[in-house]
């Protein structure tokens, strides 16, 4: 059976086509001169490939007079200055933006829109039985709609329009963040969990939790550790690398013993002793895909650890090592430290997401007696 054509438009830029897996651009007739004399112009195989084409083909959109006018600069010029995982999840929030607001007037937008599409957001869900249902789709909402207010706000940056249509009256409900706090005990039984083998699995998750529980780093920034490069004589030297290319925040953790024993104790269970890498796969390779931002490999060993953690020990609640992130920031002395150790720019984010423990608080005096 001859494979099936997909032309439909799927939310992409005016005149573009998803085609036997690649992405076209319908030319406009008398302009085939322009583009190599084809009346169907292949992007690429991929959005940030397309993206990247069109970019050179046509130059930076100096006007827009629609929301996909806007949001098709925006993925030109904003979306590739992103992580790779934050990059694809942007261009999924543009196709279902397109696909409501696209050929709207950049000015038609008003608050009474927003709250309209988050409602209406659902997504299909398919039962036991096979059968498909829609439900409400709150977290895809609100991801959306994050990246068509920050559109909007390079749009007043852009001179596109004199000021941002909903960005101080929209109030959507929010998530409520995670709230696991992982108790010391926890931490002790994964450590006590015996490894059937010298290195890698076991003693790189418990070599991992160490240097997480030390300094609060996140999951990229470890996996990523080169000790030729990273560790320098004051310390273990990052520069975030979720925000890179925008705070481009730098931080360095001062080597202290602990530190010392948790960075041998990584060191030894490397399956690879030549490794670049701190953390490293069996072929010695970093754990992160550089070209999709996953770590399929280690969140393989990290289930796989929490599986014999949940039957041999007495934990009964799974946890994540994001919540281990979380752990470091609520057990540092002040939210100051926290923010620090978490190499975030701002306080806002560590106090709401990662402060998890109850806050200690003096009661007051009464008044004595007369």
């Amino acid at each position: 059976m001859a494979r099936q054509r997909n032309t439909e438009n799927k939310g992409l830029p005016a005149r573009w086509q998803l085609y036997h897996g690649a992405y076209y651009y319908r030319v406009p007739p008398g302009l085939e001169a322009h583009w190599d004399g084809k009346k169907r112009f292949r992007l690429g195989g991929t959005l940030p490939e397309a993206y990247r084409t069109w970019a050179d083909r046509i130059g930076t959109l100096d006007r827009a007079a629609t929301v996909g006018q806007l949001l098709d600069r925006y993925a030109l010029e904003v979306i590739p200055t992103k992580a790779i995982t934050t990059q694809a999840q942007n261009q999924i929030a543009l196709a279902k933006l397109r696909e409501t607001f696209g050929d709207w007037p950049l000015t038609a937008i008003e608050p009474h829109h927003i709250y309209t599409y988050a409602d209406a957001r659902t997504k299909a869900v398919r039962a036991a039985d096979g059968t498909e249902k829609r439900v409400k789709a709150p977290t895809a909402a609100r991801r959306e709609l994050e990246v068509l207010s920050h559109a909007y706000t390079k749009a007043v940056q852009w001179g596109f329009i004199k000021r941002h249509p909903f960005l101080r009256e929209v109030r959507l409900e929010g998530e409520k963040p995670r709230d696991r706090y992982v108790e010391d005990w926890e931490i002790a039984a994964c450590m006590s969990l015996e490894s059937r083998r010298k290195r890698g699995s076991v003693r790189a998750a418990q070599a991992y939790i160490r240097l997480k529980m030390l300094t609060g780093m996140a999951r990229g920034d470890l996996l990523r550790l080169r000790p030729a490069i990273d560790f320098q004589e004051d310390g273990i030297h990052i520069q975030r690398h979720k925000t890179a290319r925008s705070s481009g925040k730098r931080t360095v953790y001062l080597w202290t013993d602990d530190l010392r024993a948790a960075v041998t104790a990584a060191l030894a269970a490397r399956p690879v002793d030549i490794s670049p890498w701190l953390f490293c796969t069996l072929s010695g390779e970093c754990y992160i895909d550089e070209t999709t931002g996953r770590a399929g490999g280690w969140e393989s060993l990290w289930r796989g650890f929490m599986e014999r953690v949940m039957a041999e020990t007495d934990v009964s609640e799974r946890f994540t090592d994001h919540d281990i992130r979380a752990k470091t920031a609520s057990d540092a002395e002040s939210v100051d430290h926290a923010r620090a150790l978490l190499s975030h720019t701002t306080s806002s984010t560590t106090e709401r997401a990662y402060r998890r423990k109850a806050e200690r608080v003096m009661p007051l005096k009464l008044a004595s007696k007369k």
